[in-house]
């Protein structure tokens, strides 16, 4: 994975102050991005991507269909086709 950067765990503290600087945004949106950060991350891989988020590559197929019928550029892995 040419861009997946090693992290470090991220502590319990860390998170709660993510959660309350994501206080008021819509879970649908928070999800979304974070799918496509970690597509974005994985240089469009869907497996690793699917493994990292903890949902089946169905699941992650099913919401990247919605994006993209939405308008949304969802990150390619480089050797998948445009449909």
């Amino acid at each position: 994975m040419g861009r997946m950067l090693a992290h470090a765990p991220i502590s319990c503290a860390s998170r709660r102050r993510l959660a309350r600087w994501l206080v008021g945004s819509p879970i649908r949106d928070v999800e979304r991005d974070l799918v496509l950060e970690t597509l974005a991350n994985t240089d469009g891989n869907r497996t690793e991507s699917a493994r990292l988020l903890g949902v089946s590559v169905r699941t992650l197929r099913n919401r990247t269909a919605e994006y993209a019928a939405d308008g949304i550029d969802v990150p390619r892995h480089p050797t998948q086709s445009a449909p």
